[in-house]
């Protein structure tokens, strides 16, 4: 039998898309802005002899009829359309502009797109800063509210939850919402939790303890150390250390799961002028916990060494196969570069585990 078919939206680096694949589902399109993240997606495609085409393009100015001319994929034909549009406008750690950001209204991109396929599901990732989101007239929630009767609109019944990567195995305390929009208007679940706390026993059925963050990087090795003044590109490996000589003294008084800010008896200089709120700024990970939700804006610190975490020690984190190659650059600390380097690449996408996972769970939705 032919694998159902899905058409995947923002796709950045490709994390949801692994999972969607790993699930069973054939991803006909992705359509994506991001230069580097695109070349991401090239990269793996060519590798696993995929036939995934891939729509660099800012996606206000792509008609669905000419993905569906592309893909040669007609209405009512398509499984599974799903995304996560830009977080920032709604993000809590950032300024919350919400649809005065103009990537606040990229949200609204999943229900055009929607309408034009009627795919039998839709799933969207978002952070969770989206449920309080003030719309244009200042009512708490609005936003989302406007996305939920759109979707209903188009003949669809959301359904949504907010979730921790940490209860299904990946070593992260990474909440983001997600919503299910199906045509079925009570026969999807959102699936239960795998993991939980050590010490926490409460639920009806035993979970795994939490992952962490020694389990999926202590084989990896010492990283090459960054050529310094430069901005490394397309290491297959990804694992690179982009430590400015500075931030290792900094590091270096830093006790394993704890931050800068934190070290009152160090003197100013070290501790940058941090104020007791900076607490993921400079701030190191521990073997034995799972980390801190990766950021676009701070590389948090090796556990045990005085360094920032690589890329490839990133993707680790996330939940990505080891075969999976990132391309761009790998940012100097010090430095900019046009676009999404390989930090933000990873901190930007969803988990592949939880994106197989809820993708599975929507596969069996689908047969039965």
């Amino acid at each position: 039998m032919s694998k159902p078919q899905a058409i995947s939206l923002f796709s950045g680096a490709g994390g949801m898309d692994i999972g969607v694949k790993q699930a069973g589902f054939e991803i006909k399109g992705c359509i994506e802005f991001d230069s580097f993240a695109c070349e991401t997606l090239r990269t793996n495609i060519k590798k696993n002899n995929e036939s995934t085409i891939v729509f660099e393009t800012d996606i206000r100015q792509l008609s669905p009829e000419t993905v569906a001319d592309h893909l040669a994929i007609k209405k009512h034909h398509l499984s599974l359309l799903f995304g996560g549009p830009p977080c920032q406008a709604f993000s809590l750690a950032g300024k919350q502009l919400s649809l005065d950001d103009e990537r606040g209204l990229l949200l609204f991109e999943m229900i055009r797109f929607a309408r034009f396929f009627e795919p039998e599901v839709i799933l969207l990732e978002q952070v969770k800063g989206l449920l309080s989101a003030k719309d244009e007239y200042g009512k708490k929630g609005g936003v989302f509210a406007r996305f939920l009767t759109q979707l209903e609109d188009a003949g669809y019944t959301p359904q949504w939850k907010v979730i921790l990567a940490a209860d299904f195995g990946i070593p992260q305390l990474r909440e983001r919402l997600f919503v299910v929009a199906t045509h079925d208007k009570s026969n999807f679940y959102f699936p239960e939790r795998t993991h939980s706390p050590l010490n926490k026993g409460n639920d009806l059925f035993p979970s795994s303890p939490y992952t962490n963050v020694g389990h999926v990087i202590s084989d990896l090795g010492q990283p090459d150390k960054k050529i310094k003044g430069q901005t490394i590109y397309n290491r297959t490996d990804s694992h690179i250390d982009v430590t400015p000589e500075r931030d290792r003294e900094r590091i270096a008084q830093v006790p394993e799961g704890s931050y800068l800010a934190a070290q009152a008896h160090l003197g100013e200089d070290l501790r940058c002028n941090l104020s007791a709120k900076d607490t993921t700024k400079y701030l190191r990970m521990h073997r034995l916990k799972p980390a801190n939700t990766l950021r676009c804006g701070e590389i948090f610190y090796h556990p045990i060494e005085d360094r920032y975490l690589t890329p490839r020690e990133y993707m680790r984190i996330h939940g990505y196969p080891d075969h999976y190659e990132l391309k761009g650059p790998i940012r100097s600390r010090t430095g900019t570069v046009k676009n999404l380097d390989q930090h933000r690449q990873v901190a930007n996408s969803v988990p592949p585990p939880l994106a197989q996972i809820l993708s599975h769970t929507i596969k069996n939705y689908l047969n039965e």
